[in-house]
């Protein structure tokens, strides 16, 4: 079993920066990828970042140079530093754990940018 808790979510004016975090735990030593979600009001939930297994990072095409992904082994965090942000990056962010053929899902975290 995984346990994923987000935080750092807030408003921010457009052109601001936020940092998510993620603290997993659980089995967590034995994910294969940890990955960043969002979804938006009336939308469906998409893909901003993944962190895979070995060091891989792979950005969604609207957020590549303006966000981060990071994952500190130690502390079991995953966080994703958020840069230029624009009002179509709001939503509900969300981390995923893929361990060993499940996933796992934490609450969310709304970030909401105003324009």
């Amino acid at each position: 079993q995984v346990q994923l808790v987000e935080s750092g979510g807030g408003l921010v004016q457009a052109g601001g920066s936020l940092r998510l975090s993620c603290v997993a735990s659980g089995t967590i030593f034995s994910a294969n990828a940890m990955t960043w979600y969002r979804q938006a009001p009336g939308k469906e939930r998409e893909f901003v970042a993944a962190f895979i297994s070995g060091g891989i990072k792979n950005y969604a095409d609207s957020v590549k140079g303006r966000f981060t992904i990071f994952w500190d082994n130690a502390k079991h965090t995953l966080s994703l530093q958020m840069n230029g942000l624009k009002p179509e990056d709001a939503g509900v962010y969300y981390c995923k754990a893929a361990v060993r053929g499940s996933s796992y899902w934490g609450q969310g975290t709304q970030v909401t940018v105003s324009s």
